[in-house]
């Protein structure tokens, strides 16, 4: 099929599947005589993988490797179980971070609410956020 009707039928652009052509996650496909690209009935379902893996949070690179694996070793079962814990973990410790960030940004926000704005000093540059 060419890449006007695999971007339909995939919901991407044009430009999306020569992204990921070129990303190595969609194999270059065949060309016709006239050079146009002649992707197999196997692409759809290699692009819904990889939009499914991103939406897990799987880089582009991720996902490359997860096929090598699969084209290579067979089912990456394990190797996509392992980056699932690694990305679960990183979320996690973002989590954290952003939760420690929004108590700062209350209790500052709560700081803010106290301090009269034209008693900031001069040697300063805001006293709701204080530097020392």
């Amino acid at each position: 099929m060419q890449i006007g009707e695999l971007a339909e039928r995939a919901g991407l652009t044009t430009k999306a599947l020569r992204f990921y052509e070129e990303a190595g996650v969609l194999p270059p496909p065949a060309r016709t005589a006239a050079g146009y690209r002649d992707y197999d009935e196997t692409a759809p379902a290699r692009l819904a993988f990889v939009r499914a893996a991103q939406a897990a949070g799987l880089t582009l690179a991720e996902i490359r490797t997860v096929m090598a694996v699969r084209e290579d070793q067979g089912p990456p079962c394990f190797h996509v179980t392992a980056l699932l814990d690694r990305h679960a973990t990183a979320l996690d410790e973002r989590i954290a971070e952003l939760e420690a960030t929004r108590a700062e940004v209350r209790r500052l926000r709560n700081r803010a609410a106290t301090l009269d704005p034209a008693a900031c000093h001069e040697d300063g540059i805001c006293h709701i956020i204080p530097s020392s």
